[in-house]
């Protein structure tokens, strides 16, 4: 039987193409959105894969939004924490909402969605947690106080968990994307793309959200089995850890 994968965020951007890799993979995926019905209504036409709608930010929905998840296709194996928001500002034009927001959503989100499915997970004696972090968690950017301390939160998890999970057979990894051209950053005024982002990257280009996606297929993987509490860096050598 096809390993089950849940992506949240998964309907669109880095998300959707992560869903689409794993199922081309061969696992049987299903994937979360917070707002958007008609884009996840077209995911779903297009892909054949089922999108559920909840808010990672809510721990109850989260909790009874996977049960209906597994009731659905079965035991989750691999889970993708992938959901996630921003709310830019300057710290000293900051609000404590637009700081909750960011922090429920990108950090706390991660802990709403890994909790409810871990204790299957070592029950099982197999797992994959994929976290989708940040460039701005690891080198931090101006404007950004509430994501990069919220992505740089995730790689804390994704270490510590990995240690609790690895003698019960489950992987806890990170991807910190770099800029990915999504729709959000293909939005950007094309002279500040070309002219501040780019040239910024040695690769010279944006990332595609194909390239992320495959990361995740291969940490999804068997073949990644001794690979646990790392952090993938994807972001064509703008930033070096």
């Amino acid at each position: 039987m096809s390993k089950v994968a849940l992506v949240t965020g998964g309907s669109r951007g880095i998300g959707a193409a992560i869903s689409k890799a794993l199922q081309e993979a061969g696992y049987q995926v299903a994937a979360t959105y917070g707002g958007n019905d008609e884009a996840a209504a077209a995911f779903t036409s297009e892909t054949g894969i089922k999108t559920y709608k909840w808010s990672v930010a809510d721990y109850d929905a989260c909790k009874e939004g996977i049960a209906q998840v597994e009731a659905d296709i079965g035991p989750i194996d691999v889970l993708v924490n992938n959901a996630g928001i921003t709310r830019d500002s300057m710290f000293h034009k900051m609000t404590p909402e637009q700081w909750k927001e960011v922090i429920d959503t990108n950090l706390s989100g991660v802990f709403n969605m890994t909790h409810p499915v871990w204790s299957g997970m070592r029950d099982r004696k197999f797992g994959r947690v994929i976290n989708i972090s940040s460039i701005n968690g690891q080198k931090g950017q101006a404007g950004q106080a509430n994501y990069s301390a919220a992505k740089a939160g995730d790689l804390g998890f994704t270490k510590a968990l990995a240690q609790e999970g690895a003698r019960a057979g489950i992987t806890v990894n990170a991807i910190c994307p770099g800029y990915i051209g999504t729709e959000m950053v293909r939005a950007i005024p094309e002279k500040v793309l070309n002219e501040k982002i780019v040239p910024q990257i040695p690769v010279g280009r944006l990332g595609e959200p194909e390239e992320i996606a495959r990361c995740v297929v291969f940490l999804a993987s068997d073949d990644a089995g001794f690979i646990t509490g790392s952090t993938i860096t994807a972001n064509g050598g703008q930033f070096f850890v």
